[in-house]
Parts: structure tokens; C-alpha cells; sequence
């Protein structure tokens, strides 16, 4: 980097012209013998020669079946190697891939099919086939069915068509014309869409936010410009492929980076994962850093006294350094020598059953994230530092790093990016890695910046002396009391999450008189807790009315109230006897509380705290 240079300037120079397929040229060229992709516990790397090899051969496949530059192609199917060389070959073709959820309803899925205009749909094998075969009729615009499992003559339909005789076209198009993969791919201009992605849609319609080449690229360039990771590093993508994080971390910064990805099909198996791959960077969701932290603590807590007080001396002098370092002060020597110390005899045998042994940058983001997890994980050797995004912003918008961080913000802007905040607190972002708009039903796209290029995101936040970024809530989630009183339900969920046994919160006060709350038990912590208290019935349902784990939540209420204004405090909250997940309707794919469909779902419990709480009084 010239001295001169901005480091904006430097992640724009750098960005430059570059495509995707530019990238992955470079890569089956320079780096052609490294490996690139590998399935967990399965003999299957492919090196990047191997894996553009075969990208040529499905983008020209996809050609012959009639998937032109411009037109959208879906993706439902499990993390596996050919999700990401469907995808690649897409984009080598100048079309858009579109990775969907497949936890999705019809409604969802007809929607969204509908909503892209989607010449091409790409699935896993007979079970998604079945699950889509009723809404074929409704789709016009759908030509070709691509299935990358065998399936039976009888599960077929008309328009669908083996992967394996879509490679046999493309190699036999590939002989007939050796020189039409280079020409389609070296047309491509970083200003054309790489991929679109559907949020949510937490407050209505899914939208499809459409990112550029350019946008991918320049946030792998921003991550290798404020995180010092080694270049070919080896890393696990266990999360979908149409989370944002995942795009980016899974595809587009290898990519970028030439590094070595571990596919993780089965999220349950995170840990085993993480243990064979060793990888110095993680981004982990909320939900994922809990269940570890809890995991760690749940272990300690059956653990001889010595054990657990050579973690506790190790912890706190470990989180000593850790306070000196996010207020930006320098470690002393003797500190940093009885740090290390602890970190060699005592806390890096835990990290390594985490498999974050290695770790140089761990990150969480997403959904907000205890403070009192991140301590723990940092009196455990591990940094965890938040970072703020959203599919809009091609992920991070503001990061922590391991050289300036702040516990409880989410960062600073990310080099070439500006923020700032409305009159009502609303966050204001502008810059180039803000997305190329939302994809319309008729195929063009819709700026979602004002006239000066600004996004309004949508959450709201506060912006401290440093330029650290805190993020206070949604603007649509504030709860309003019947008093007037504006409430922060992330806050408040945060604080009661932080305890093991809690999965899930969600606050409830909206036009009501205070704060109540509806509590989802850890579907793994509760019933190990139950075992080792010796009650007789560990499951769920019995577990939430059992009165020693409600003596246990209503202490871990207790503690969050201790944190809360007084309007803020949780007056009552029940326990539910099931668990909430996307399938079940209560959280988004991405694991994010659906509040309208919680309350709608719940009225009755929730009218009932409300008159239990009265009648007490």
C-alpha cells in the first residue's frame, strides 16, 4: 500500500475492474494445485484448477439448457460442492443465481419464484421436486428444471433434467468451441449483478437485493485490508448460502483470498468442523457463540474445584488484558506474560475442544449479542468482535478489529464507507459496498438510496466519540408503552439470552402499561441442566413448568432487570413448552424473531401476562 493512500483508496484501487471470473482465471493459474473446496470427512478436495475445470464444463451445460447473460436462476439445496459450482457457472454465463431457503413454504417459495422471473431452478433431488411440483403450473417464466441428485423416471417432470447431462453438454460444447467459455466470462463488468438475495422479509415481502461483482469483491477487500489473515487460509462454511454472511465468507473472500473452504452440510456438526479445520477466522451468528459459551460453562460447572479455579484465575487475567485493549490502552509486559502463560497452560486446551485454537478474528453479527458472552469468551482467550450489516450493505458495514475494537458497539465504518445517523437516530450509511437496488417484479432494478446516495437502513443507533457504531434497535421493533415510553426490545432480549438456559426472548409491551416476556428454553442446555439437577422429566415441555428451572429463569430476570431502567424491567414472562424455529414459523431463516407472528401466535399467553400481572398488583 503507498503511504499516501487513504486505505479507501486503496481497497477502491485494488476492487478495481475485477469479476468474479477474473478471480477464479487467476486462481486455476497462479494457484492451480491448492485446494479449494473439500466436504467435511469426505475424500473430495477439488484444487482450483479442478474447480474452474468444472465450472466450464456446468456454465456451458447451463447454456445449452437456454440460461442466457441476464437471466435469474434459484438455487434450493443443501450446502454441498455443487451449489457453489452451479452458482460459479451461472455467473460465468452473465446470469444471476439466487440461493432460496429451503425452509420456505410454497407461499414463500411461489413468491419468490414469481418475483424473480426465474428461467432456471436448480434442486437438490426428488424431495424438493415434490415439494415444488405443485406451483410448476404457475410459474411462466420457468424453462428448465435441474436436478443434481438421480432420481427415478417416475419423479421427473417435463422440463426437468439430470446435472450430469448438463456437464455431458457443456464438455461436448466445450470441444465443439473451446474459446466460448473465455469469450462469455471476459464480458463480464464488475457493475453487473453477481448474485440476488431475498431477505427476510421480517416486515412484509421478501425484497431481492441485487449485488454487483464489484460489491463481493470490494468487501473481501475491506476484510483483507482491516484483518490480518494469512492469504490461502482455510475456513468452514456451515451457515446457507443465502445468508449474506455466508456469500461472502463462503464464496466471494475465497475466492478472493485463493483459500481452502470446508463445507459443513450439517450445522450440528459446527464443532467437529471447526476442530479438523483449525481455521484463524469464524463468523459466528448470536445463537452459535451462546450455545459455545453455554457449553464451556455447563462443562466448568461439573468440574473438579481446582480445575475450575486455575479457569477462573486464567479468565481474569485474561479479561484484564482484554479491558485494557477495548479502551485502546496498551497491555503491560508483565501482563501480557502472565496472558500468554494462561493462555498455554490453561485456556487453549478449552479453545481447542471449540477448535478456535488458531483463532486470529472471530466475529458475530447479525442479531445483537450479549455482553456478558462476549466477556466470557474473552476471559476464555477468544475475541469475539461484532460487526454491522445487512444484505443492502453487502454484509459488514462496520466492523471491530483485533487492533481497535470496543465491546458492546459493533465498529467503525468500513474504509470507503460513510455513516451517519438521522434525526431520529436512524443509521444513514452510503458508499460502495451499498447493493444496486432491489430487484422488480418486471426484471429491472429499483435504487433504494436517496438523491445523495444515502440508505436509510432501517435501524437506529448511536455513534460514540471514536466513530464506534452502537446499535440500539430496529426502528419498526421500538416498543411504545401505553405511558409513551420508547423501549428497545433487542436490549432487553439480549440481557435475558445471555443466561444458558434461555434460547429465545422476545419482549412484549408495545400500547401496553409495561415489559413482559415470552421465554424459549435451550433445546440442548435445558435438558443437560435438568439431568444434573436430578429432575425426572428433561424435556421441554415438562421442563417449563418445572418449579426449579422457573426458580432459575426468574433469577436470570432478575439479572437483566438489574441492567434496566425501571420501564424496561420484565414485570412477568412465561415459559414455553417448544422450541422456536424456522419450520415452526417463529424465526426467520436467519434466526430472527417473526414478532408479528409470535404475537399473533401467543395473544392468549400473552393476554394472560398481562392479567395475572394485574390482578396481582
Amino acid at each position: 500500500m503507498d503511504p499516501a493512500e487513504t486505505l479507501a483508496d486503496h481497497c477502491a484501487k485494488t476492487a478495481g475492474d475485477l469479476t468474479v471470473p477474473a478471480l477464479l482465471h487467476r486462481n486455476a493459474t497462479e494457484f492451480a494445485d491448492l485446494p479449494a473446496l473439500t466436504t467435511l470427512h469426505r475424500d473430495d478436495t477439488r484444487t482450483w484448477a479442478e474447480l474452474r475445470d468444472e465450472v466450464a464444463e456446468l456454465s456451458g451445460g447451463l447454456a445449452e439448457i437456454g440460461l442466457e447473460p441476464g437471466n435469474r436462476m434459484l438455487i434450493m439445496m443443501s450446502s454441498r460442492p455443487e451449489h457453489w459450482l452451479v452458482d460459479l457457472a451461472a455467473v460465468h454465463l452473465g446470469a444471476v443465481p439466487s440461493t432460496i431457503y429451503p425452509t420456505l413454504s410454497t407461499d414463500q417459495m411461489r413468491y419468490l419464484a414469481l418475483h424473480s422471473g426465474a428461467q432456471v431452478l436448480v434442486l437438490e433431488g426428488s424431495a424438493e421436486l415434490a415439494r415444488w411440483r405443485a406451483i410448476l403450473p404457475d410459474l411462466p417464466d420457468l424453462r428448465r428444471i435441474v436436478l443434481v441428485d438421480e432420481v427415478e423416471p417416475g419423479d421427473t417432470t417435463a422440463q426437468s433434467v439430470p446435472l450430469s447431462q448438463v456437464r455431458a453438454a457443456g464438455r461436448s460444447a466445450h470441444r465443439a468451441d473451446p474459446g466460448a467459455f473465455e469469450r462469455r466470462w471476459r464480458e463480464i463488468r464488475p457493475e453487473q449483478p453477481v448474485t440476488v438475495l431475498y431477505t427476510s422479509g421480517t416486515t412484509g415481502d421478501p425484497k431481492g437485493v441485487v449485488l454487483s461483482h464489484h460489491n463481493v469483491i470490494y468487501q473481501a477487500v475491506v476484510l483483507e485490508a482491516t484483518v490480518s489473515v494469512p492469504d490461502h487460509a482455510a475456513s468452514v462454511a456451515y451457515l446457507p448460502l443465502a445468508h449474506i454472511a455466508e456469500r461472502e465468507l463462503g464464496i466471494y473472500n475465497p475466492i478472493y483470498r485463493a483459500g481452502h473452504v470446508t463445507i459443513c452440510p450439517d450445522a450440528t456438526q459446527l464443532i467437529p468442523a471447526l476442530r479438523a479445520v483449525g481455521p484463524v477466522s469464524f463468523f459466528g451468528v448470536p445463537r452459535v457463540w451462546e450455545k459455545m459459551a453455554a457449553g464451556v460453562q455447563a462443562q466448568l460447572a461439573t468440574a473438579e474445584p481446582a480445575v475450575q479455579a486455575a479457569f477462573n484465575a486464567a479468565s481474569a487475567v485474561t479479561l484484564e488484558a482484554y479491558e485494557l485493549r477495548a479502551a485502546g490502552q496498551a497491555v503491560p509486559d508483565e501482563l501480557a506474560a502472565r496472558v500468554a502463560q494462561a493462555d498455554a497452560t490453561v485456556l487453549r486446551p478449552i479453545q481447542s475442544t471449540l477448535g478456535l485454537q488458531n483463532m486470529v478474528w472471530a466475529g458475530s453479527g447479525a442479531a445483537p449479542i450479549p455482553v456478558e458472552v462476549l466477556r466470557f469468551l474473552a476471559g476464555l482467550g477468544i475475541d469475539v468482535l461484532e460487526v454491522w450489516g445487512m444484505t443492502e450493505t453487502t454484509g459488514t458495514a462496520t466492523i471491530n478489529t483485533p487492533e481497535r475494537f470496543r465491546t458492546g458497539t459493533v465498529g467503525r465504518p468500513n474504509p470507503g464507507l460513510q455513516v451517519r445517523l438521522a434525526d431520529d437516530g436512524e443509521i444513514l450509511v452510503r458508499g460502495p459496498l451499498i447493493c444496486s437496488g432491489y430487484l422488480a417484479g418486471d426484471g429491472s432494478v429499483e435504487p433504494i438510496t436517496d438523491a445523495d446516495g444515502w440508505l436509510a437502513t432501517g435501524d437506529v443507533g448511536t455513534i460514540d466519540e471514536d466513530g464506534f457504531l452502537t446499535i440500539t434497535d430496529r426502528k419498526k421493533e421500538l416498543i411504545i408503552t401505553s405511558s409513551g415510553k420508547n423501549i428497545s426490545p433487542a436490549h432487553i432480549e439480549a440481557l435475558l439470552r445471555a443466561h444458558p438456559l434461555i434460547g429465545q426472548a422476545v419482549a412484549i409491551g408495545d400500547r401496553r402499561p409495561y415489559i413482559t416476556a415470552l421465554i424459549v428454553l435451550d433445546d440442548e442446555i435445558a435438558p443437560q441442566w435438568a439431568r444434573a439437577c436430578g429432575v425426572s422429566d428433561a424435556r421441554l415441555p415438562g421442563l417449563a413448568s418445572d418449579p426449579q428451572l422457573l426458580a432459575q429463569i426468574q433469577a436470570a430476570v432478575d439479572a437483566a432487570n438489574a441492567k434496566l431502567a425501571r420501564p424496561e424491567q420484565v414485570k412477568a414472562f412465561q415459559v414455553l413448552p417448544s422450541s422456536w424455529t424456522p419450520e415452526s414459523g417463529e424465526l426467520t431463516p436467519t434466526s430472527k424473531l417473526r414478532r408479528r407472528v409470535i404475537v399473533d401466535r401467543y395473544r392468549e399467553s400473552i393476554d394472560g401476562l398481562y392479567q395475572a400481572a394485574s390482578e396481582a398488583r
